[in-house]
């Protein structure tokens, strides 16, 4: 009887926000398919009664918006889960259920969104986007970890959170793929239940082309006083060349669109610098400005217009300095041949412990600005100082089964 009834609220149009959907995964579950519009995804499933570290997707059919999430985690023999939501967002990780009646409850909101805007309008995504799982009427949790345990999902709609929209370009997107990652699908580790976190940036955008392709148009859609947009461009801004281009004119006036458009419904705009490049001068120790004006631009703009910002050129500076010419490697997409099928060697896109550092930053840049946002981090954060970097050597990550080694757009 249950599952026919939950079968019957795939089949009724969504009406109303306070649907919610429950799933329990010691029972049987399908294969996802159009007509249940739930169950375990892209050739995986779970077996609460084995003991198994290979991951799993669970997906359900809803409707754009905030959801929030509840997991209850644990097995029959024991239990260690990282979990993620829709482009390999990180949500929790290491969650540990030692024994068999051991069981540990998440909580946490994931943002699900289409290219819809209204009508037949829509965004106007990349050949690249139309495989991402942010862009597909499913909302997709991955389950990984040493032994990824799982007893039940909870699923409702939640839209009175303040949500957190990203833009920017492919050192802030949820990258679909490693052994890619950014500081935008990282930094929602540390963003607690009350908070909901839309990354619509995107690799090889600028301020122009993130505007043009209706992107923020489509947050626009959505966005409500008390909600955040944060703003990060200048890595491909540079390459512009026409007419007007560069730091001081066109750079300039696309930020300003987006502090006006922002500010008319009440929402506040963080501004952060590009993160700087893995550049060395040939000393060897100091790193090298490699995008000119663009950061000076940007505070010129937030001084003038009284936009907080987070200057993410500087402390992804001090991580590269701190960390020396070759230890800094282990931050970006560095990796030899035999480990993605060719060598990867990529001074600009971070890896996920690289993304791991950034998201700090940012987080640390959101607590010295003393936004209203800092309230709502978990209770495990530990501020962070660029200077002072984590060891790469201890950060864990449980890969995703999604992988290419094709190089991201932009650098």
């Amino acid at each position: 009887m249950k599952f026919f009834l939950l079968t019957l609220l795939f089949i009724v149009p969504f009406t109303a926000q306070g649907q919610t959907f429950d799933f329990d995964l010691t029972q049987p579950q399908p294969t996802y398919n159009e007509h249940d519009g739930y169950g375990y995804d892209f050739g995986t499933a779970f077996d609460v009664k084995k003991a198994s570290s290979q991951p799993f997707y669970f997906s359900v059919r809803v409707p754009d918006g905030n959801y929030r999430v509840r997991i209850v985690l644990g097995g029959v023999k024991g239990g260690n889960t990282t979990v993620r939501a829709e482009s390999r967002r990180l949500m929790m990780d290491q969650v540990v259920t030692p024994k068999k009646k051991d069981t540990q409850t998440v909580e946490f909101v994931v943002n699900k969104r289409s290219p819809v805007i209204e009508g037949d309008r829509r965004v106007k995504i990349k050949d690249r986007e139309k495989d991402y799982l942010d862009w597909d009427d499913k909302l997709t949790l991955e389950f990984n970890g040493p032994q990824p345990a799982v007893r039940s999902i909870h699923v409702e709609r939640d839209d009175d959170v303040p949500t957190v929209y990203l833009c920017g370009n492919s050192t802030v997107v949820d990258q679909n793929y490693e052994p890619w990652a950014s500081w935008g699908q990282l930094i929602t580790r540390w963003m607690g239940p009350q908070v909901a976190v839309s990354n619509h940036a995107e690799s090889g955008l600028t301020c122009r082309t993130f505007i043009g392709s209706f992107r923020l148009e489509k947050i626009l859609k959505t966005l409500k006083k008390g909600d955040y947009v944060f703003v990060e461009f200048g890595h491909n801004d540079e390459k512009e060349h026409r007419p007007g281009d560069g730091a001081w004119y066109h750079y300039q006036y696309q930020l300003k669109i987006f502090v006006d458009e922002v500010r008319k419904v009440g929402a506040q705009i963080v501004f952060c610098t590009p993160t700087q490049r893995r550049q060395f001068e040939s000393d060897g120790k100091t790193v090298r400005n490699s995008h000119g004006d663009f950061p000076a631009a940007m505070k010129q703009v937030a001084e003038r217009e009284q936009v907080p910002l987070i200057d993410l050129t500087t402390m992804t500076t001090q991580l590269y300095e701190a960390t020396g010419v070759e230890e800094s490697k282990h931050l970006l997409v560095h990796y030899p041949k035999e480990a993605y099928g060719r060598e990867l060697a990529d001074n600009t896109h971070f890896n996920p412990f690289g993304a791991s550092q950034v998201a700090k930053c940012v987080v640390m840049g959101i607590k010295r600005l003393q936004l209203p946002l800092a309230q709502y981090l978990r209770s495990d954060w530990r501020d962070f100082d660029p200077t002072k970097p984590d060891d790469w050597r201890s950060f864990e990550w449980a890969p995703s089964p999604m992988k290419e080694n094709a190089k991201p757009d932009g650098n």
